[in-house]
């Protein structure tokens, strides 16, 4: 079982802040009486697992997080390394890896144990309360579980054209991990959300044209990143314009685009594609664990409890009243979980705890 174990540092130096922490030690899990019991295990290494980590050893749990993906920092960083993220609490602007790696470095003030590389299969609560959570190198027991890990596995939505899968990785893509390969391209942007909009900010300074076309008349990016991108050199086409024709055999050449309204069309030639119409979540074994789910997310209460005791979740695999899914939202949620799991946990303990300044450390 791959597990690292993370001291608390002395100081930021020597601290990854890549946000690329990978497992490389090995511990075997003890087994039968002797079994290794956190208090609190997360299940998701993202910006909301993450904080919940930091959170938990602030409230001094036991605490454990269990991904899925080889590294820290969630899909956050697998698919928006070099993206800006402009709506998280105390940063006008900051690098995705970035903001990764201070979550991670902050996690790591507290010692805490991360299992890296492993999916979570099976999730069993036993007579005694405690929770084993299964996966291929073993199983985990733990008190009390949070549920962090996003929107679950997630593919992206791709378009019924006849090459679209032969293009993928040759100038079709639907996230960046490099901006340089775009320097001095032609490029053509799908989608009116957030992350179209944040890409056509981030590579305009970059590329030799940008175009983005857009289906709706509204769009779903914050109002601010639409106005910036409206004043800027990409030329936007909207509303009904849609993909038809995709071009090119080794590598794409050209896109043709359709006003569905009026059957006029726009013939791009392009060096590159970039697809951002959104992902289809799949929640995986998750759906099999008895927990109660709505529109492919885990409902919860106010506390951030599920139906099943002991375990919560928080973060964007939930809904509420007022559930909004935004990373500044989810670490909030992910505090309420872990302040209700250590009262769950020790009823004499305080819900509150007090602000982090009046803390001696």
């Amino acid at each position: 079982m791959v597990e690292v174990k993370l001291n608390k540092p002395k100081s930021s130096a020597g601290v990854d802040t890549s946000g690329a922490l990978k497992g490389s030690s090995r511990t075997e899990m003890k087994s039968g009486s002797d079994i290794d019991v956190f208090d609190i295990t997360i299940i998701g290494a993202g910006p909301v697992g993450l904080y919940g980590m930091y959170y938990a050893g602030l409230r001094g749990a036991k605490a454990k997080v269990i991904e899925g993906l080889p590294s820290v920092g969630g899909g956050l960083a697998a698919l928006y390394p070099e993206k800006l993220v402009y709506d998280i609490a105390g940063f006008p602007q900051v690098r995705a890896k970035e903001y990764v790696g201070m979550a991670y470095r902050q996690a790591a003030y507290y010692q805490g144990s991360y299992a890296l590389g492993q999916k979570v299969r099976e999730l069993n609560r036993r007579d005694d309360g405690v929770i084993e959570l299964v996966t291929k190198r073993g199983v985990h027991y733990s008190r009390t579980v949070i549920i962090a890990c996003g929107m679950g596995a997630f593919v992206p939505r791709r378009l019924d054209l006849t090459n679209v899968r032969e293009l993928e990785g040759k100038g079709i893509y639907y996230s960046i991990g490099n901006f340089e390969r775009f320097k001095d391209k032609r490029l053509l942007i799908v989608g009116g959300g957030d992350s179209a909009f944040d890409y056509v900010m981030a590579l305009e300074p970059i590329a030799k044209e940008i175009n983005l076309i857009h289906r709706s008349a509204t769009f779903a990016a914050h109002e601010e990143s639409v106005e910036k991108v409206k004043t800027s050199s990409a030329s936007l086409h909207y509303p009904f314009w849609e993909v038809k024709e995709i071009h090119g055999t080794d590598w794409i050449e050209a896109v043709t685009a359709v006003q569905t309204q009026t059957g006029e069309e726009k013939y791009f030639e392009v060096d590159a594609c970039l697809f951002n119409i959104g992902f289809l979540a799949n929640l995986g074994p998750i759906k099999t664990w008895g927990l109660e789910i709505w529109r492919n997310s885990i409902k919860v209460d106010e506390f951030m409890r599920s139906n099943i005791e002991g375990v919560y979740a928080a973060g964007d695999i939930v809904t509420h009243a007022g559930k909004i899914k935004l990373i500044t939202t989810g670490c909030g949620e992910i505090a309420i979980a872990v302040n209700h799991a250590k009262t769950y946990l020790d009823p004499t303990a305080k819900l509150n705890p007090g602000h982090s300044s009046h803390l001696k450390r």
